[in-house]
């Protein structure tokens, strides 16, 4: 199980706990992630997506899942949520 952002693609990181005496352990940082239900209106389904929470405030700040995939360049995207954003525009298209 990745613990990767499905939408921004955040993970792990690295770093060193430093106790008083100055000695450094190494440790892990871990992404606040969430098993979410997102609504896609033009698909009329919902998709479940592993997102961090900030991927989640962002989200709902453009105003959805489908707002937030036709907004966001393919480069920015994982190859799952590529996928989904093109089958949200050919839904769009032939609704329109």
């Amino acid at each position: 199980m990745a613990r990767r952002c499905e939408l921004t693609g955040k993970g792990v990181l690295t770093g060193n706990n430093v106790s008083h005496a100055h000695n450094k352990t190494r440790r892990r940082y871990l992404p606040n992630l969430q098993i979410t239900s997102l609504m896609s209106e033009s698909l009329g389904e919902t998709i479940r997506l592993k997102l961090c929470t900030s991927a989640l405030r962002t989200v709902e700040h453009k105003g959805g899942l489908d707002a937030y995939l036709l907004d966001s360049r393919d480069a920015n995207l994982t190859a799952d949520m590529v996928r989904l954003k093109k089958r949200i525009k050919k839904s769009v298209a032939v609704a329109a």
